[in-house]
């Protein structure tokens, strides 16, 4: 059994998730001794937003995985646009950093540590997705292509963080309330002050989720050039 799942999952994979998971733990676990020190919610919903990030990793793998053995199709396609629809909830976290000095019953350090943990975690969820399917999207592609579908990734799901952030809408929602979804958009579409509140944060989020990346990227092509 472990011998398979040794042989799907090669060490390096293995060590990035397994960084991640403790990461997202650490997290956790400022929360749990927040809440028990305080007797307050305070950012407990954080954790809620963590189990969110971990999706589009999850079905990053699972893409990855299936191009790399050899059996993509309409369910490898099926999971790209799953994983498209969720990858915003990762970088989403860097938002909660607008919760810092909100909470009481802490020092203003103690919060600040907690949400910028979160956010990292976040981040790094987000783009290890991301990278996944860039190495899949490459090999049928190609690299400049895939560079440009990178970006437009990056640009919906800036998008989709503010509708998460602003608008309060969630991922699922395209299933559980599609006609409210699509009339909000069109109602906001209808005034032109949202337009430019829309752009604005878009193309911020955007530029900063690309700078990420790209610094993101350079570090994991260098690991592949390092031995020890």
């Amino acid at each position: 059994m472990v011998a398979r799942l040794r042989s799907s999952f090669s060490d390096r994979r293995i060590a990035v998730v397994a960084s991640l998971a403790a990461l997202s733990l650490f997290v956790v676990a400022m929360i749990v001794f927040r809440v028990l020190y305080t007797r307050a919610p305070d950012h407990a919903g954080i954790a809620w937003n963590l189990v969110l990030a971990w999706i589009p990793l999850g079905l990053a793998l699972v893409v990855y995985e299936r191009a790399r053995s050899g059996s993509p199709g309409p369910a490898s396609a099926a999971l790209g646009a799953l994983w498209l629809l969720f990858f915003p909830n990762a970088p989403y976290l860097v938002t909660d950093l607008t919760h810092i000095g909100q909470g009481r019953g802490v020092p203003v350090l103690y919060d600040v540590l907690l949400l910028s943990a979160a956010a990292w975690t976040g981040l790094l969820l987000g783009l290890t997705s991301l990278y996944l399917i860039h190495a899949v999207a490459r090999r049928v592609l190609g690299a400049l292509t895939t560079w440009a579908l990178v970006v437009g990734v990056l640009a919906l799901s800036s998008v989709g963080i503010y509708l998460g952030r602003v608008q309060r809408w969630n991922s699922w929602d395209v299933f559980v309330r599609p006609e409210a979804l699509v009339a909000q958009m069109a109602n906001g579409l209808l005034h032109p002050g949202s337009h430019a509140r829309l752009f604005a944060l878009a193309l911020l989020l955007t530029s900063f989720l690309l700078v990420s990346y790209l610094a993101f990227y350079s570090f994991a092509r260098l690991s592949s050039l390092v031995r020890e």
